[in-house]
């Protein structure tokens, strides 16, 4: 007989160890214990994670109409247990628990140290908006700290180059996972600035579970980002990963493509708005120089430009009227106090000794004295009488 009529195919092996497993009783019903990691909420309603301790793990399923009874929503780190069945998947030769039921068993470590990590930042002041730089609105130079390999670079470089195909890319290569990345992406970001290499930064790597984004949840991390004179971008992850990187970051991008589309501006698109701006201010201007023209002729029109000494000669005939007003005032004003200063004359005749002296009257004066009464004269006085045409000394007898 040949070895080639002994072998079996593949999916007969595979279907071989799936008959096994499925016949022990004990792999059936199975109740487990461990902290999920790579978990993902499928759009069809299905869950996938995996479940793992210290030493180990395997790959997890819970199908829609188990997940649909779960009473929290499973996230990376959380510590869980998960009752179900082990079973292989024939076509990758893969063997998985699948989960029929599941419910917390409390937080994982890891989940747990960013959690009070987290915390500690906040409470230090790392994560305030008035620490945050604004980014440059049209930088030259765009620093990215990622892997010099996989797609997050390819995507950076594609999206940038698109939008503006004059900004310089520089790339500092970093591990993104694994020991050590954390110190290294840290010395990179003070690297980059003791140099002045870039105008904004960006930090970035593709999705993963808690354990693989770990690096960007240090704390060497987070304070070279906050201590960075550059503007940071952070685009660690998927859309739902949020790392410390991020809370410390000057900006947060969803993806990496995302984060080049915030550091570059679409240059075709400044290029249209200038030209509109252009635009406006052209038809502005001809407006303004159309409307100047037209105050222009209507100044031009206006008598002051045609007979410019109307004007005065009009302001001489007006000057000549209120002089005229003016002189007539004063005259009538100088008639009516004349009139009033002769009735007043006559009033003050009319009560005049002298007036009186003028009817036959005289006065008669010792010294300075006019004397009134007899009993005012002693024999021998020497008195004066006043008349109208004059004066005489007389002697008391």
């Amino acid at each position: 007989m040949k070895y080639a009529d002994m072998a079996i195919s593949v999916s007969d092996l595979n279907k071989y160890i799936k008959d096994k497993i499925a016949n022990d009783e004990y792999l059936n019903n199975i109740l487990i214990k461990g902290e999920i990691s790579n978990f993902k909420n499928h759009y069809t309603g299905h869950m996938y994670f995996t479940l793992k301790d210290e030493d180990s793990l395997i790959k997890c399923i819970m199908f829609k109409s188990y997940a649909q009874k779960l009473n929290f929503m499973p996230k990376d780190g959380m510590k869980v247990m998960v009752f179900g069945g082990v079973s292989v998947f024939e076509r990758d030769g893969v063997y998985q628990i699948y989960v029929k039921a599941m419910e917390e068993d409390g937080l994982g470590d890891l989940y747990t140290k960013y959690q009070e990590l987290k915390q500690k930042l906040d409470e230090q002041g790392l994560f305030d908006e008035q620490h945050k730089m604004t980014i440059p609105l049209m930088p030259k130079v765009v620093g990215v700290l990622t892997s010099q390999t996989g797609s997050v670079i390819r995507d950076i470089i594609n999206v940038s180059t698109r939008r503006n195909p004059n900004v310089y890319i520089r790339l500092l290569p970093v591990p993104v996972q694994g020991e050590g990345a954390a110190e290294k992406i840290a010395y990179g970001i003070e690297y980059m600035n003791r140099n002045k290499l870039a105008d904004v930064l960006i930090i970035a790597r593709g999705g993963g579970s808690l354990e693989d984004l770990w690096p960007f949840n240090e704390e060497i991390v987070a304070n070279s980002i906050y201590n960075s004179e550059i503007p940071i971008i952070s685009a660690v992850g998927h859309e739902t990963d949020f790392t410390i990187a991020d809370f410390v970051a000057d900006l947060r991008a969803p993806t990496p493509s995302a984060a080049a589309e915030l550091a570059v501006p679409d240059i075709y698109e400044i290029e249209q708005k200038i030209n509109t701006y252009q635009n406006r201010l052209r038809i502005s201007l001809i407006k303004k120089v159309e409307l100047m023209r037209m105050r222009y002729e209507k100044c031009m029109s206006s008598s002051v430009f045609k007979e410019p000494t109307r004007r005065i000669n009009d302001n001489y005939i007006r000057l000549d009227n209120y002089i005229k007003q003016l002189e007539n005032i004063i005259k009538t004003k100088q008639e009516k106090e004349k009139t009033k200063y002769v009735e007043l004359v006559a009033k003050l005749d009319t009560l005049s000794p002298l007036k009186t002296l003028t009817r036959g009257y005289s006065i008669v004066e010792k010294g300075d004295k006019i004397i009134k009464s007899k009993n005012e004269i002693l024999k021998g006085d020497i008195m004066n009488l006043r008349f109208v045409d004059g004066s005489v000394q007389v002697e008391a007898k």
